[in-house]
């Protein structure tokens, strides 16, 4: 059973294959489920160690190639809205398998791709895959998880998806360096492959559900809103499109969506529903959690430009330093069930926000002469309390969440987040050319990189307002503490 078993009666059973083995609980089911997160976080992150060699190899810019990455952004953000509704007409499961196939197929023809033009059809493809699979994969486990287990259910689901981004770079530096650059599209396949076995053998099926018409309306309203919004935020700071046009995929974004925001207003059958975010514990989840999302989208980011630009290492020998960060995560994820259980989502939540932004703020006191175990050490300790606030805030969002509503909650978190990481990328950049342009700098160094830690450290902070207007017992349901109270 998971360490968070306790006296709470667990919350609805869902219909489930009685054909399904029992071994299939515990930690097998979020485990195989997280087989997805692995492979989608996995190959972002190796994709954006590669890009300069493949930009090579397809005789490309390496600027024109980065087309790759914001198409499969802007793919994922046009499909997402519909995973939820997917999930509940064709079954969750069902839709999570073919999601998990798409997806292997897609990135197969991203490795047989010869030219910039194949390379980013097939990542719109994928793009698309991926949109289904992760908030589909968290919907069959939110479905198949008491509340009371739920927190130890997503610690594990999380931790192949904080391997990903870890693990990443060493990996797409070594590819790329003593293989071909296709291999990081083809080591999908075998993932894909044992992920599709073990969840056609392990996890359970779930019922489909009475469902209302498809949204359209709303549905290319949501995805046009949130592509400009994405691409806007992706091009900020880079000097690669002009001002006016990166202003007007901004504006086109918003308007989308202020249309969407009256569409929705009093339509049972909305593609999204706002009236989500009148749950307290999911909007300080999701809004709140926003403010430390875009800390944990922008850091990677510059801590790997610091390490490899302002100190001169090698994308290898950056990666390898880093690795350690991943330890701190996977501790974590034994010790967040108790440490919940022990003090509650408010005051972890709280208490947390605050050790996050000063590790992060901390990043920024590095200097090429630190010696590289304090550097280690710092990245352990960030790593620890990082993925505490992750797990966190993920079963947060589920707290008070009914069955009927689970997918739809899903795919809300799931384009929040998607968003969040944007704007985390597109604010780096913004304050790095900020930094440049202060300092009398034509390019990046440690000096110009060093100061937008401090200010990414100080957003966390912006999350305590939510944190701590949260009732004291906010997701006790979760770990067990209401039991006890």
């Amino acid at each position: 059973m998971s360490e968070l078993e306790s006296p709470v009666e667990p919350g609805p059973q869902r219909p489930v294959d009685p054909a399904a083995p029992t071994a299939a609980i515990g930690w097998m089911i979020p485990a195989i489920i997280g087989s997805a997160l692995f492979m989608q976080t996995l190959n972002a992150t190796v994709l954006s160690n590669a890009l300069p060699t493949m930009a090579r190899a397809l005789h490309e810019d390496p600027l024109r190639l980065n087309l790759a990455i914001t198409m499969y952004m802007l793919a994922t953000a046009v499909f997402l809205p519909i995973s939820g509704w997917a999930a509940d007409r064709f079954g969750a499961k069902r839709i999570f398998l073919i999601a998990m196939v798409l997806y292997a197929i897609s990135s197969a023809a991203c490795g047989f791709a010869n030219s910039l033009l194949d390379l980013v059809l097939a990542r719109i493809c994928q793009g698309a895959a991926g949109a289904m699979m992760v908030p589909v994969g968290r919907l069959v486990l939110l479905r198949t998880t008491p509340k009371s287990e739920l927190v130890g259910a997503m610690s594990i689901l999380t931790m192949p998806a904080l391997l990903g981004p870890v693990i990443g770079p060493p990996i797409g530096g070594f590819v790329v360096t003593f293989w071909d650059w296709r291999w990081i599209f083809f080591i999908n396949l075998p993932i894909a492959a044992i992920g599709v076995a073990l969840v056609a053998r392990f996890v359970p099926n779930v019922q489909e559900q009475q469902v209302s018409p498809i949204d359209w309306r709303g549905l290319w309203l949501t995805g046009f809103g949130m592509a400009g919004l994405i691409f806007g935020f992706e091009n900020l700071g880079r000097d690669v499109l002009p001002a006016p046009l990166v202003l007007g995929f901004f504006a086109g974004g918003a308007l989308c969506l202020w249309f969407y925001a009256r569409h929705a207003r009093g339509n049972p059958h909305a593609i999204l529903d706002l009236s989500l975010f009148r749950i307290q514990t999911f909007n300080a989840s999701i809004v709140g959690g926003a403010f430390m999302r875009l800390a944990m989208g922008a850091t990677p980011f510059m801590l790997a430009l610091l390490l490899q630009i302002g100190f001169g290492m090698s994308p290898f020998q950056a990666g390898l330093l880093t690795f350690i960060s991943a330890a701190g995560a996977l501790v974590m994820k034994t010790a967040a069930p108790p440490i919940l259980r022990r003090f509650g989502f408010r005051t972890v939540l709280a208490v947390n926000a605050v050790i996050t932004g000063v590790l992060f703020m901390a990043y920024g006191l590095f200097k090429p002469d630190t010696p590289h175990w304090l550097i280690m050490l710092v990245l352990l300790v960030g790593g620890f309390f990082r993925s505490l606030q992750f797990t966190s805030l993920n079963g947060l969002a589920y707290a008070d969440i009914d069955q009927a509503r689970m997918s739809r909650a899903s795919t809300m978190s799931s384009m929040a987040q998607q968003l969040v990481q944007s704007v985390g990328i597109g604010l780096a950049a913004m304050l790095l050319h900020a930094f440049m342009v202060l300092q009398g700098q034509s390019h990046l160094t440690a000096a110009t990189i060093s100061p937008a830690f401090i200010v990414v450290g100080a957003i966390t902070f912006i999350s305590l307002a939510f944190f701590l207007r949260l009732p004291k017992d906010a997701g006790d349901e979760l770990n067990g503490r209401s039991a006890r109270v």
